[in-house]
């Protein structure tokens, strides 16, 4: 059920996705996540990015649900995901940080390191000595000065893809290494949240901005969606207007702004961009459009300075020198 038909008009699939909606639920956005990524692959691109949320935003917004329940949830949904590459023969390694962390995980899923055939669950950092510590001072202290794992990340024989799953910015240079490593192998960055992680590269106790330079800039988001919430206030009743909004993208098509017009359930696109705007670019997308409606008053051009500031990128949104395009295509 997840085989993608063969592509036989290039102009076709580009322009349905262009206009794909996203999913009405996880059966449709799994189905969706893989055929977007099967595409990529087959135009050549080896390091991807997969990324949605996990729970619904009313769960995950819930005091209960705690990081490791996130994790559980996403290594459930990364297992779905593998076995749609496995039943085309492909060998898939979902890796987690360490071997500390996979087996905490699995025990709370409630599975093994060979749930399937052609599937497996492993991590980035496996030790032979039994150091099976989930905080490690000296990887902090090497991700410091871009320093590499001294063995301690291993490629696995066999394996075609690599699924990478709750990783932080202080392991990103973990999965640099495995690239460098087995470079034939295909890797996915799996709701990792690296639009977060990049915010913490250059700060003190994380790894260097040329991190992303030299490797993340070169991951391609093949399938995105990330959904953000926004308040402004008016002149005249209501007073705050609340909304809400996605960035879109399954592969080879646009990332498209949309506008959410149904409690979370329906969309109207605004627009579509060839490239992924920044977050402050996407944010004024959507006001934009609420003020051709009428729902947002215009301003004078001082008070909204007052409110967007003279920025509406970060760092690396920016056009970087050294840095791929990969990332926002």
């Amino acid at each position: 059920m997840y085989n993608v038909p063969p592509p036989t008009n290039v102009e076709s699939i580009k322009k349905l996705a262009d206009t794909q909606p996203p999913p009405k639920n996880f059966y449709e956005l799994q189905l969706n996540s893989v055929v977007a990524t099967k595409r990529a692959i087959a135009d050549g691109y080896k390091l991807l990015e997969v990324e949605f949320p996990p729970l619904p935003s009313n769960v995950l917004e819930m005091d209960d649900v705690s990081s490791s329940d996130v994790a559980a949830t996403n290594l459930n949904l990364a297992l779905d995901f593998a076995k749609a590459f496995a039943e085309n023969e492909y060998s898939i390694a979902i890796m987690l940080p360490d071997e500390a962390e996979q087996e905490i995980i699995m025990e709370k899923v409630g599975t093994t390191a060979d749930p399937f055939p052609g599937v497996k669950i492993s991590s980035l950092r496996r030790s032979e000595d039994g150091d099976n510590r989930i905080f490690k001072p000296e990887q902090v202290f090497l991700s410091l000065f871009g320093g590499r794992s001294s063995g301690a990340i291993k490629a696995i024989d066999g394996v075609t893809m690599y699924v990478i799953i709750i990783a932080s910015a202080q392991e990103l240079p973990d999965v640099e290494e495995l690239h460098e490593l087995d470079p034939n192998a295909v890797i996915v960055m799996y709701n990792l949240k690296l639009d977060v992680l990049r915010g913490d590269i250059g700060n003190p106790a994380f790894p260097p901005k040329e991190l992303h330079d030299r490797f993340l800039s070169q991951v391609k988001p093949v399938y995105y969606l990330r959904t953000r919430q926004y308040s402004r206030s008016t002149p005249t009743p209501p007073f705050i207007v609340n909304y809400q909004g996605c960035l879109f993208r399954s592969y080879p098509g646009n990332f498209q702004t949309l506008l959410d017009v149904g409690d979370g359930r329906a969309y109207r696109r605004i627009l579509g961009n060839k490239f992924r705007p920044p977050l402050g670019v996407f944010k004024a997308q959507l006001t934009n459009s609420l003020k051709v409606d009428g729902t947002i008053q215009e301003e004078s051009d001082v008070l909204n300075f007052l409110r967007t500031g003279y920025k509406t990128t970060t760092w690396w949104e920016e056009k970087r020198e050294n840095a791929s395009d990969a990332w926002r295509t």
